[in-house]
């Protein structure tokens, strides 16, 4: 089954680029790349720049309407995600454990639906 594992992270208590902590926290991003990959599980991934080159679309009485940045005002912003492919939630939750953002943001994990026709 897949899953998408989202990352949301507090631009407050994410480390600052270029201090020991960044580094840090991207290194654990590419043992988690070559954990995934070794095993066989990733699907796809990447990161997302930031909030403020979000554009959001909504159809409201058959109008098109944008606006910039994202829909919902939080703290926490998605960052990144990874698809996995693993046989359960409890595998998804052992690999979404490995994603260094799990320290100081949140990481939901959701299956991915399967429109594919039974038969």
């Amino acid at each position: 089954m897949q899953y998408m594992l989202l990352i949301y992270n507090n631009p407050v208590l994410e480390p600052a680029h270029g201090t020991p902590a960044f580094k840090q926290m991207m290194d654990g991003y590419f043992a988690v790349n070559e954990r995934l990959k070794a095993d066989g599980v990733l699907r796809s991934g990447d990161g997302l720049q930031g909030v403020e080159t979000a554009t959001t679309l909504r159809i409201k009485s058959g109008k098109v309407e944008t606006m910039d940045g994202p829909f919902a005002e939080t703290r926490e912003h998605l960052g990144g995600y990874y698809v996995i492919d693993v046989p359960d939630l409890d595998a998804a939750l052992t690999y979404a454990a490995l994603i260094p953002s799990a320290h100081f943001g949140t990481i939901e994990v959701r299956p991915v639906m399967d429109y594919t026709p039974a038969g």
